[in-house]
């Protein structure tokens, strides 16, 4: 999960991006390879599904709560 900024209607503004990835070792090698996801095959599906979960319950929660603390911190310093 990246954080991300951009400039929108004169401020700065954040936003979150997701990225999927496999890391894999080939059995006759010791270098760790890593690939973006562009295929899956059914039995990554719901490694993927509950790795997706996972992600929308820290936007939709974890986020939104570590924010409306930096806010009140931020007040509370004014």
């Amino acid at each position: 999960m990246w954080e991300n900024k951009k400039t929108f209607n004169g401020g700065e503004v954040s936003y979150k991006t997701l990225t999927l990835s496999r890391s894999y070792k080939k059995k006759d090698e010791e270098i760790w390879r890593n690939e973006a996801i562009n295929n899956l095959r059914r039995n990554d599906l719901a490694k993927v599904m509950a790795i997706l979960q996972k992600a929308q319950d820290y936007l939709f929660f974890e986020d939104v709560k570590t924010h409306e603390e930096d806010k009140e911190d931020r007040e509370e310093d004014e």
